[in-house]
């Protein structure tokens, strides 16, 4: 795989509280430069990304419900709404975990499904096609629970299913911090659910170029990673990357 294909698999990310409008300039100025998929930013930021991406193939992504996903479903659906509405080209919503964890799933649904269609709506208003993530922040679900948020996003129409938000701190019955990030696990697992109906997007302590491989190799479709610029610099095209059939 080529650096430059490996690079559009990679959403360029930048989800800091403290970011400033230098830190997004950079951080779309790298994006055009490395030709990734999309930048990925807080919604505030939405507005100084478009501006600074016009006229590129670069797509303006944003988190909604972000971090926690524990907000009313309207809300979720108006900040994706305003999003758009700024210049977004992806929405990255987070499920209500809460509600996964009680498997109450028809109400998991009904959440995606508020979002996804303020995004189609608003979408069709603006003539463009917007895609929406879910983030099912799986360190927190078992696999069965995975599956079932799964089969939620497909439901309600989604088009990708997403790993990790990357700031969750789960614990275990003594409080150590446990793992949060995207594995090769959980990927392979949301694929063999979406199978190639829904995308996968891997998130969550991607640092390295060996892990964006695992990733895609386990079924991943997209990658977000605020390490992206290091990982593309030092991307070895000889190392081959063995990319699923969906379908399996």
């Amino acid at each position: 795989m080529t650096q430059k294909e490996a690079a559009s698999y990679i959403d360029h990310t930048l989800l800091a509280p403290q970011a400033g409008i230098k830190q997004i300039i950079t951080l779309c100025k790298e994006a055009i430069q490395y030709e990734f998929a999309s930048v990925c930013v807080n919604s505030s930021n939405v507005g100084i990304a478009k501006n600074e991406l016009e006229g590129s193939n670069v797509k303006v992504c944003t988190v909604v419900g972000f971090p926690l996903g524990a907000c009313i479903s309207k809300i979720k659906a108006l900040e994706a709404k305003n999003a758009i509405r700024d210049g977004a080209d992806e929405i990255d919503m987070v499920i209500n975990i809460g509600a996964a964890k009680d498997g109450r799933f028809s109400v998991v649904s009904s959440d995606i499904a508020s979002v996804v269609h303020a995004c189609r709506m608003e979408g069709e208003r603006q003539n463009k096609k917007i895609v929406v993530k879910t983030i099912l922040e799986t360190c927190f679900l078992d696999d069965s629970q995975i599956k079932d948020c799964c089969l939620c996003a497909l439901k309600a129409g989604a088009d990708y299913v997403k790993t990790s938000t990357g700031f969750a701190i789960p614990k275990d019955v003594d409080g150590r911090q446990l793992p949060n990030g995207a594995n090769e696990h959980h990927v392979r697992l949301m694929r063999s659910v979406v199978k190639d109906k829904m995308g996968v997007k891997a998130s969550g302590g991607i640092r390295s170029a060996r892990t964006v491989i695992d990733m895609l190799e386990a079924g991943a479709s997209r990658i977000g990673t605020s390490n992206s610029v290091n990982i593309i610099e030092l991307w070895d095209e000889s190392v081959p990357v063995r990319i699923p059939d969906y379908k399996l």
